[in-house]
């Protein structure tokens, strides 16, 4: 079974995008603490906000969860 880097994933693309934390929190709806936590992996977003972060930066579930 493949260990999930969803974190690192996360912040990859984000760079990747150059977008801040801040910026990525308001394309989601979310406070800047949220996607903090996502990067850190303390927790992970539900299956509706992984849906509209795939959109955001044109990723598979499978490419951004592995």
């Amino acid at each position: 079974m493949k260990e999930i880097k969803f974190s690192e994933n996360l912040n990859a693309l984000r760079q990747t995008k150059q977008l801040t934390q801040k910026q990525l929190a308001k394309l989601l709806d979310v406070d800047q603490r949220t996607i903090s936590a996502w990067e850190k992996g303390v927790c992970e977003p539900s299956f509706q906000m992984l849906s509209k972060i795939c959109e955001i930066f044109d990723e598979t579930f499978d490419n951004i969860l592995t």
